[in-house]
């Protein structure tokens, strides 16, 4: 037996509306597919938050900039389906680009501030991308909670602040990392690496951890993420797009020592692929 799969937003919300008139909690967790372990704990996070879990798998082309890989994005809607239901998921959302983006579509989401600094300021367009189509999820679903990786920190802090100031009353809740044995975090991109290049890649997360733990004890943030940056090229990558501390809720950016609540946040560039992460100073 299969999960129900939703091709149109008049499904989903028929659905969810029976679900709520049953007193369901439900949470939604939105992914562009290829899932991996990472999708599956939000899965299983939204289990333990809530009666009912949809997955939507949707590769949105309005947070691609030009020259990206939204083409050769990997998709896999037969296996990502089967993983929903090994995890438990109840349902799957699925919509075709005609649904999300119907013939007139006009309308953008931009959040100010926070989407300027670290992805934002080397993927120009990609916040914009992003809020659009979070928000027309979070609408079409009218879910109870919606759950976000920790690992795309800075969008948790955008979709954090964009319900708050559009009053959407989906709670969102961030879900922590997950990695693999030698510390990577798991990204849909990684596919993109050859056994080489992985190899390299596990060094990124070494040195953004060391950054955190030397400015942590009381090392100036600014001369840590520049030492960071310079292992990351020396350990085989090919461009540092970012390594920066910054404080974790309104992402300003520290350069002594923090004095509140930080991370050391990096994305570089390797093979085929883009790698984010980023670490607490603790």
């Amino acid at each position: 037996m299969t999960i129900p799969v939703f091709r149109t937003v008049a499904e989903m919300r028929a659905q969810v509306a029976d679900w709520h008139a049953a007193d369901k909690k439900i949470a939604l967790v939105p992914t562009m597919g290829h899932l991996h372990q990472g999708h599956l704990a939000l899965i299983r996070a939204g289990l333990v938050t809530a009666d009912r879990v949809i997955t939507t798998i949707f590769v949105n082309p309005t947070q691609f900039g030009a020259g990206e890989d939204l083409e050769s994005y990997p998709r896999d809607e037969t296996s990502d389906l089967a993983l929903i239901k090994g995890e438990g998921g109840h349902a799957a959302f699925v919509p075709l680009l005609s649904e999300m983006y119907p013939e007139g579509f006009a309308t953008r989401v931009t959040v100010d501030g926070l989407t300027e600094p670290l992805c934002g300021a080397s993927r120009p367009g990609h916040f914009d991308g992003v809020t659009q189509i979070v928000t027309k999820l979070l609408i079409q679903a009218g879910a109870d909670f919606a759950m976000f990786g920790e690992k795309d920190w800075q969008q948790l802090a955008v979709v954090r602040r964009l319900t708050r100031d559009l009053d959407i009353a989906t709670e969102v809740v961030g879900v922590p990392i997950v990695r693999d044995d030698f510390g990577l975090a798991l990204s849909s991109r990684n596919s993109y690496l050859s056994d080489a290049e992985l190899q390299v890649a596990r060094r990124f997360n070494v040195h953004l951890r060391a950054a955190a733990a030397e400015i942590a004890a009381g090392g100036a943030a600014a001369a840590a993420c520049e030492k960071a940056a310079a292992e990351i090229l020396a350990a085989g990558f090919l461009k540092v797009d970012y390594v920066e501390c910054r404080t974790a809720d309104g992402l300003e950016l520290v350069t002594g020592s923090p004095g509140c609540r930080s991370r050391v946040f990096g994305a570089a560039r390797l093979g085929g692929a883009r790698l984010i992460d980023n670490h607490a100073v603790v």
